[in-house]
């Protein structure tokens, strides 16, 4: 298929059907004109993004809520449109959902999930592959084409998060630049499965990553807007829950629902992503030396307390559901054992928290977790919701969401650190997106704030807990290479890759950005296509 303007690279091995099925004369027209339409705007947030952080290392400030919006904060009369029924009860999303993995993404469809995050960014591997299989198989339940699956009306609702505004299509040129990740997957989920779900009442619903001001909001509404008029639907019909992953963009949550009220699902908030993002704007301030996140990073310490309670209070007062982040633990497979009644303690004391503090729902990546924090809900909740509290109670200020938690840094920490980013960097090798590692699910998420903290560490030559060694060069290559001895062969790309990263004089911004472009990535691709699959690594040494 040629369309005028625009390069796309030939399907990838095996995959040949499903790209047929999606690269039709019709979406790729689509495609070209919503990226060449909106191709310059997304150039211009990544550069306001840049002249952002350039701002605030020159000038020393620090955030504050912006007085240029503060006549948007004051009104109270706004309120974000009510969300359709499939939406008002949000209690437990599947989380890490990469829908190129068809088995995991059929028990999904099947299981009793109120949602699955349908997960094209930090859980999911963006090959070439991985995207035409994801989205083929996406088009595929929409279509119910699944055998012996629930209707998509009666399925799990799919909340569709496509890769975030750092991210590019390799594999596609729109006049004479790559495409941006974000509308590649959009345009194509949009294109074949918008009117679909808008007919069963099921979405289409997204998930908006990695947000970083309300002008990011503002431009996704308007490729709501322009997407809806163009494939003849009504407007208000995409619905987005923004994921509020950036310290900046705490300073501008109602703004940002202010900017999507037609479209808004409401606010999500994580935890690793968020805390990483101190680093990236920040990490070359000694005041905001991040503590070893193993022993003093969680949901209560203030600065992550504040944020969820701000973001709750935000979303209530204005109509709008809050979610909360995703429990990573897996539950041990025999439901008489100690370590099974151990993990689920832990999961319902964190959700707990999170259900306390009004959150609607929250994600699991475990499957078996699903009823368990279905029935915590049920417990402690009344009604599909909670958006009848208020949270008159808070006050959050500025110092509130700016206060570094106490405490240093342990050998274990670092260890823990350099361990998940070495092998998130050999999953992403393997085209994986996320991996099992120590009873746990750890994604790009949880990465970032690895290799973040593990730079930082070493930019400030932070000294150990356990025997005031400083960290340093000599004592990170010294652990990569402690970890990597029995699996040398295996591992000693993304070793080297990992100390790059954790080396680099200026802190690389994404993780991933950095990886879709380094050799290493884009020659991997070209030699193996490997279907995403959730295999549990062998334990390093670790």
């Amino acid at each position: 298929v040629l369309v005028l303007g625009m390069e796309l690279c030939p399907p990838p091995s095996g995959l040949e059907a499903e790209y047929e099925t999606l690269f039709t004369t019709d979406s790729l027209l689509f495609l070209h004109e919503l990226i060449s339409t909106f191709n310059e705007e997304v150039d211009q947030v990544l550069r306001l993004r840049v002249s952002r952080k350039a701002h605030l290392d020159l000038s020393g400030d620090l955030p504050s809520f912006l007085e240029s919006t503060a006549h948007i904060r004051g009104d109270p009369s706004w309120r974000v449109l009510p969300v359709p029924p499939r939406l008002q009860r949000r209690h437990v999303d599947i989380g890490d959902m990469a829908p190129c993995d068809t088995q995991r993404f059929i028990k999904a469809l099947q299981s009793s999930a109120q949602g699955i995050q349908v997960d094209f960014d930090d859980g999911n591997c963006p090959t070439y592959y991985n995207q035409i299989k994801g989205i083929h198989n996406v088009f595929k339940a929409v279509h119910n084409q699944f055998p012996n699956l629930p209707h998509i009306s009666q399925a799990p609702v799919l909340m569709l998060r496509p890769r975030a505004w750092n991210m590019v299509e390799h594999n596609m040129m729109v006049e004479g630049k790559e495409a941006p990740g974000s509308l590649f997957d959009f345009g194509l989920l949009m294109f074949h499965c918008g009117e679909k779900l808008f007919e069963n009442k099921s979405g289409p619903f997204f998930y908006l990553s990695k947000v970083e001001s309300f002008m990011e909001a503002r431009l996704w509404n308007n490729i709501f807007v322009w997407t809806q008029q163009k494939l003849g639907l009504p407007l208000g019909c995409i619905k987005a829950t923004v994921l509020i992953e950036n310290v900046l963009a705490a300073f501008e949550m109602e703004e940002i629902l202010y900017e999507l009220r037609d479209h808004s699902a409401g606010l999500n908030c994580g935890i690793w992503d968020y805390s990483a993002s101190f680093v990236n704007k920040f990490g070359h301030r000694q005041a905001f030396l991040l503590p070893d996140r193993s022993k003093y990073v969680n949901m209560e310490k203030r600065f992550l307390r504040s944020y969820m309670d701000l973001l709750v209070q935000t979303c209530h007062q204005r109509g709008a559901l809050a979610t909360g982040g995703m429990a990573a633990l897996l539950l041990p497979e025999d439901p008489l054992s100690a370590a099974h009644s151990r993990v689920l303690a832990t999961v319902n004391r964190l959700k707990l928290l999170e259900i306390q503090a009004g959150v609607d729902g929250f994600m699991v990546y475990d499957l078996s977790l699903i009823e368990p924090m279905q029935k915590l809900f049920k417990l402690h909740t009344e009604g599909d919701n909670q958006l009848h509290q208020l949270r008159h109670d808070v006050t959050v200020t500025p110092d509130d969401l700016l206060s570094m938690p106490l405490g240093g840094v342990t050998l274990y920490g670092l260890k823990y650190n350099i361990a998940v980013g070495v092998l998130f960097v050999n999953a992403w090798l393997s085209g994986r997106g996320h991996f099992i590692y120590r009873g746990q699910v750890e994604d790009s998420a949880t990465a970032e704030i690895s290799r973040s903290q593990v730079w930082q560490w070493i930019h400030h030559q932070t000294q150990l807990e356990d025997d005031s060694r400083g960290v340093s060069r000599r004592l990170v290559t010294d652990l990569i290479n402690e970890l990597t001895m029995e699996d040398k062969q295996r591992l000693h790309t993304a070793a080297d890759m990992f100390l790059e990263v954790v080396l680099k004089r200026d802190f690389p911004e994404f993780i991933t950005t950095y990886l879709i472009q380094a050799h290493s990535f884009l020659s991997s691709q070209k030699t193996e296509q490997v279907e995403a699959l959730n295999t549990d690594l062998p334990q390093p040494k670790l």
